[in-house]
C-alpha cells in the first residue's frame, strides 16, 4: 500500500499532473489526423498530376498509329523530329514571342505593382480591384471583345478616321504585333500581382534610410529596392514568360493562324494531325524548359515559393 501511495504522489507531482507517456501518444495522435487530412490531397496531386506526366513521357516514346492513338514501339524518332528546322524554328519564334511580352511586361507591370504596393489601403484595394476584373471573365471572350476594337472599320478605325487622324482603315489585326498585344494583355496580372506581392512585404524604412545617408532615387532603386523585390519579378517573368509560349488560342484569335507557335503545334497534332506522341514529346521539351525556368529561379531568388501566387 506505501509502495502505490508513493506511485500515486509521484505521478500526482509531474507538471500538469499529466501521466507519463500521454504526450507522445497524443502527438502520434495528431500527426496521424494530419496524415487522414492530407491523403486527399496527396490522392489527388497522384491521380491528376504524377501519373498523368508519366503517362505524357511514356507516349512520347511510342509509336504512332495509323489511324488514331499509338501503338507500343519504343522509338526516340519522336525527339529527333524536334530537330527538324521547321520545328527548331517554331521552338525560335516562340521563345522570341516570349521574350518580348515578357519585357514589355516587366515596364509596365513592375511599376504598377509597385507603387500599388506604396498606397494606402483604399486605393490599394480599387487598383487591386482593376488587376483582378479581367479575371471575372473568360480570355477567350476578352479577346474577341479586341477584336471588335482592331478590326477593319472597328471601333479604333472609326475613332480615328472620325478626328481625322488617318485616312483609311488600318490593318492592324491578324498581325505580330497584335499577337504581342493579346500577350502582354492576357498576362500583365500575372507581373503585376508578382512585384505586388514581393513590394508589400518590403522594409520601406532601408530606402528611408538610403535617401538619408545621401543616396539618390536612382541607387537607392538599384541598390536597395530591385534586390528587394527580385523575387517578385522574376517570378512575375516566370509566370509570363512560359505561358506565352503555349497560350495558342492568343495567335489563332489575334494572328488569324499566320503565327505558329509551339502550342499551336501541339494542339495540331493532337486534333488534327492525330499524332499523339509527337505531341507528348513536345510537351516533354516544353515541361523540361519550365523545370530549368523554375529551378533557376530558385536559385537565383532563393525561395522555393512563387510570388504572386503563395
Amino acid at each position: 500500500m506505501g509502495s502505490e501511495g508513493n506511485t500515486v504522489s509521484s505521478a500526482g507531482n509531474l507538471p500538469g499532473g499529466s501521466v507519463p507517456g500521454a504526450a507522445p501518444k497524443k502527438n502520434k495522435k495528431r500527426r496521424s489526423s494530419v496524415w487522414i487530412l492530407m491523403m486527399p490531397l496527396y490522392a489527388f496531386t497522384l491521380v491528376f498530376v504524377f501519373f498523368p506526366l508519366i503517362y505524357m513521357v511514356y507516349l512520347s516514346f511510342m509509336s504512332r498509329a495509323e489511324v488514331w492513338g499509338f501503338v507500343n514501339e519504343f522509338t526516340i524518332g519522336n525527339y529527333k523530329r524536334i530537330l527538324e528546322p521547321l520545328y527548331l524554328g517554331t521552338f525560335k519564334d516562340s521563345l522570341k514571342l516570349a521574350f518580348i511580352s515578357t519585357i514589355v511586361n516587366i515596364f509596365i507591370g513592375y511599376p504598377y505593382g509597385y507603387f500599388m504596393a506604396r498606397l494606402n489601403d483604399k486605393w490599394k484595394k480599387i487598383m487591386m480591384l482593376l488587376v483582378m476584373i479581367p479575371f471575372w471573365t473568360s480570355g477567350l471572350i476578352r479577346l474577341n471583345g479586341w477584336i471588335i476594337v482592331f478590326r477593319s472599320n472597328g471601333v479604333l478605325d472609326k475613332l480615328l478616321m472620325g478626328l481625322h487622324i488617318t485616312d483609311a482603315p488600318l490593318k492592324m489585326l491578324y498581325t505580330y504585333p497584335m499577337v504581342v498585344f493579346g500577350m502582354i494583355y492576357a498576362l500583365m496580372p500575372f507581373m503585376i500581382l508578382a512585384v505586388y506581392s514581393s513590394a508589400e512585404k518590403m522594409d520601406w524604412t532601408l530606402v528611408e534610410a538610403s535617401r538619408d545617408l545621401g543616396a539618390s532615387a536612382a541607387k537607392t532603386f538599384f541598390h536597395v529596392t530591385l534586390p528587394l523585390t527580385m523575387p517578385g519579378l522574376l517570378s512575375g517573368v516566370i509566370l509570363t514568360f512560359i505561358p506565352s509560349m503555349g497560350l495558342f488560342f492568343v495567335a489563332d484569335l489575334l494572328g488569324g493562324n499566320k503565327i505558329v507557335l509551339i502550342g499551336n503545334i501541339i494542339q495540331q497534332q493532337l486534333t488534327k494531325g492525330r499524332n499523339l506522341p509527337f505531341a507528348a514529346a513536345l510537351s516533354v521539351v516544353l515541361m523540361v524548359l519550365t523545370s530549368l525556368l523554375i529551378a533557376l529561379y530558385r536559385r537565383i531568388a532563393g525561395t522555393r515559393q512563387l510570388e504572386g501566387l503563395i
